[in-house]
């Protein structure tokens, strides 16, 4: 008897039952805090100056890489699922030692530009500003004396930007941790007469596991080494935060944090500190395990996809650049037509 009084009574004083605003969806719908939306997303395209066909990457299931001839059918998709950017990544007919293909006028990023927006002018072209994939060692700058010279680096990295803001890239992405190269890019921008480009850095680029199968993507493993002396040790948070403020101090309009899913503190802390756009990376590494796992059955790469997207928004980014962007827009769009 006294049992069952006191769970009366403990009913009676729960004042604050949580549990009713999670009852049914229409209430879980009105009270959701943070709101996935397929115009978050900029999708990463690969572009190979050597293919006449697209070619489906092994490690990336869906995920292909195209001639510049057969970009537009992969950007009519973009534009039926309002996708409102795309993010490019080049490959080369051939590589040297500084990467000469990647600032051509008649690069095959620069080419790629110039056929989306004769397609899509309403699109919104980002471009990786990076010297990996062009060298023929594989680092992201110029080699001298056995290292990566940081200051030869990041004149080379203002011609590629240059190049691509005058192919008509709406953003160039600075990606290769250069010291400074935020500051040149702008300079060289300004000079040029497009400062209406914007700059997003890769300011906060750690040296992660999770690039693998980008690496087989864009062919930029380094033939030597690592690029751990200028990407970012993942144990450092507050070194992250000290690169971005750099790098806003250096005119940068948007910054990012790559790779997103285990550096969500990394996001959180950037939002918190500052004001301006932020952008995550959803890398490759991050793509291919949910979609492995999802192929072999052992979890619902659907339910995983959007949850995984819906935290990288919560923990602050403004842009989610995912190679699931197509997948997760179909789906936004078929829950809510």
């Amino acid at each position: 008897m006294k049992s069952e009084m006191y769970e009366v009574s403990e009913r009676v004083h729960l004042l604050r039952r949580l549990r009713r605003l999670r009852r049914q969806e229409s209430i879980r719908l009105l009270l959701r805090e943070t709101r996935l939306s397929y115009s978050d997303f900029m999708y990463p395209i690969f572009v190979d100056h050597r293919l006449s066909a697209k070619e489906e990457i092994p490690s990336m299931p869906g995920i292909y890489r195209y001639p510049v001839s057969q970009l537009n059918e992969e950007i009519a998709e973009v534009l039926a699922l309002k996708i409102p950017a795309v993010l490019l990544f080049g490959l080369p007919e051939r590589k040297d030692a500084m990467g000469s293909e990647a600032y051509a006028s008649d690069g095959v990023v620069q080419q790629a530009v110039r056929a989306i927006k004769k397609i899509a002018p309403q699109l919104t072209v980002a471009t990786d500003v990076c010297l990996c994939q062009y060298t023929d060692h594989g680092h992201c700058g110029v080699i001298r004396n056995g290292a990566v010279d940081n200051d030869e680096s990041v004149n080379l990295l203002s011609r590629i930007a240059v190049s691509h803001a005058e192919a008509g890239a709406d953003i160039v992405g600075p990606s290769a941790m250069m010291d400074g190269q935020v500051a040149a890019i702008r300079r060289g921008l300004d000079e040029a007469g497009l400062d209406e480009t914007l700059v997003m850095a890769y300011s906060a680029k750690f040296a992660s596991g999770f690039y693998g199968p980008f690496r087989e993507a864009a062919e930029s493993t380094p033939l030597w080494g690592d690029r751990r002396s200028y990407q970012m040790d993942p144990p450092n948070g507050r070194e992250a935060l000290r690169e971005i403020e750099m790098d806003l101090r250096e005119g940068a309009d948007i910054v990012m944090v790559k790779p997103a899913l285990a550096y969500l503190d990394v996001i959180r802390d950037a939002r918190t500190r500052f004001s301006l756009p932020l952008a995550a990376y959803n890398v490759s590494g991050e793509y291919s395990m949910i979609k492995a796992a999802g192929q072999k059955g052992w979890l619902d790469d659907k339910r995983i996809t959007l949850e995984v997207l819906t935290a990288i928004k919560r923990a602050g980014a403004n842009i989610i650049i995912t190679y699931f962007a197509k997948d997760a827009a179909k789906w936004l769009q078929e829950a809510n037509p």
